[in-house]
């Protein structure tokens, strides 16, 4: 049942989906290192808590720091709590945090309510970043309505299937070299239980649009679903749909980690270096977490494109980048904090300190002409190459589609939608309630969505 009868005008959606995100801050209050704001030679940073990001904030102090005498106040958080809080902070333009981590979901919505400081002046003036190497799909992905340059990627990812050489071959199996979902469920049957505590697959099963909704959306793409059709009608409760999400529940109850309703990118990245999974579906920015020089399954590991049922490829395009807040007070030191994060220099700067497989990758084209990181990710890093090349956000699975996303749908409302209809699905992982119950009701909150945006 439809609970509104006549469409808002964009301005109020747009308010109202800040609102939606606002909502769970309200009641509380959040502490971190950013303080009562920046100023003067210090600049705050607000990021996601990603081995990447965490790495760049041990490097920042004796190298960014050392250099321009720039002090960076970081605040660090799980996935679900950063997005809360920079979409407070930005949506309000408190300009408490003058550079956020941003995806290509947000940074287009961002930009078009002018909550975003656009880079195109700072990069034209700043001679020793190179845009023009910053990998093509990834500029076109941080690029508002108006053609200007809104972010800068501090790595990019797609998705691919990671699997254990070393159990499929003492099983006697052998990963195809462009596996079928089904294969992929088959193979996980079969490895289940090959070593002491060890599951077969890893899928987030985290509520969170981020989270449980990213990989599972590729699935639905892939068996011929879709959020919305071309014409802003509903989806949720079609064949196709409800066929993928079974699958996928069906699949992480079987063979899936344990706990897997609270499971999400850093817990599979956790129990795939810790043995306790012999297969993970996931971020292609994980590959170099796990073939890092103390990882216990460095070299183990196999890749493969992300798996597919009716479409040709379905990985996602997705990056972690640096949006400048428009109401920052500094913003000529918050761009030379995103040139440094984002350049050349502090590729190299990881490579020398941590390893290769550990530079925030896929984002620049230099990075795969490396011969350094050529020869130490070798395992992984011309397939994160093809599939990030080859995503297609635009047209992702088998019928048109109202707005882009590979894992998302490009609409503000989307936070909040695809948030809610997680919590069903992961209560469906649960096992509390049937994939046809959570379908019901997530159809029903598709469609109040729906009608704000039918005869567009």
């Amino acid at each position: 049942m439809r609970t509104q009868s006549r469409r808002r005008p964009r301005t109020a959606l747009v308010a109202a989906a800040a609102g939606t995100l606002l909502a769970p801050l309200l009641s509380g209050c959040w502490t971190g290192a950013g303080g009562a704001g920046s100023g003067g030679d210090s600049i705050n940073v607000l990021m996601v808590n990603n081995p990447q990001m965490v790495e760049l904030q041990k490097l920042t102090k004796a190298h960014f720091t050392a250099q321009t005498g720039i002090k960076v106040n970081f605040t660090v958080l799980p996935e679900n709590d950063v997005r809360d809080k920079i979409s407070q902070d930005f949506a309000n333009q408190a300009g408490q945090y003058d550079v956020a981590t941003l995806s290509n979901y947000e940074i287009p919505i961002y930009a078009r309510n002018g909550w975003l400081h656009e880079m195109d002046s700072y990069v034209a003036d700043d001679s020793g970043y190179d845009e023009k190497d910053v990998l093509a799909p990834m500029r076109q992905s941080l690029t508002g309505d108006d053609g200007k340059l809104y972010g800068q990627p501090f790595y990019g990812e797609s998705s691919f299937l990671m699997y254990r050489k070393d159990v499929l071959q003492a099983k006697g199996l052998k990963m195809p070299e462009h596996p079928t979902w089904q294969q992929v469920a088959d193979i996980a049957a079969k490895v289940d239980g090959a070593e002491s505590g060890m599951k077969g697959i890893c899928l987030r099963g985290l509520p969170g649009w981020g989270e449980l909704m990213a990989p599972l959306t590729t699935v639905v793409n892939t068996f011929g679903g879709t959020w919305f059709d071309k014409d802003w009608k509903a989806r949720l409760d079609s064949p196709e749909f409800e066929k993928a999400v079974k699958f996928y529940v069906d699949l992480v109850r079987e063979h899936g980690e344990s706990g897997a309703p609270q499971a999400g990118f850093a817990e599979c990245l956790n129990n795939m270096t810790q043995g306790k999974t012999a297969m993970w579906y996931d971020a292609t920015s994980a590959a170099g977490s796990l073939e890092a020089d103390k990882s216990p399954v460095a070299g183990k590991i196999g890749y493969a494109p992300a798996p597919v049922e009716r479409t040709e490829s379905s990985g996602w395009l997705y990056t972690w980048a640096w949006g400048m807040q428009k109401a920052s007070r500094n913003s000529d030191k918050a761009w030379e904090f995103v040139s440094w994060a984002s350049s050349k220099e502090y590729e190299e700067l990881v490579g020398e300190e941590s390893g290769w497989s550990n530079v925030p990758a896929g984002k620049r084209a230099s990075t795969y002409e490396n011969p350094d990181y050529a020869k130490e990710a070798s395992a992984f890093q011309e397939m994160t190459r093809e599939a990030i090349e080859s995503a297609r956000p635009n047209d992702p699975g088998v019928q048109p589609r109202p707005a882009p996303g590979i894992q998302f749908v490009g609409i503000p409302e989307f936070t909040d939608l695809g948030t809610k209809v997680s919590q069903e699905i992961s209560a469906a992982i649960a096992g509390r309630q049937s994939v046809d119950a959570a379908l019901k009701k997530s159809q029903q909150l598709a469609e109040e969505i729906a009608e704000e945006y039918e005869g567009r």
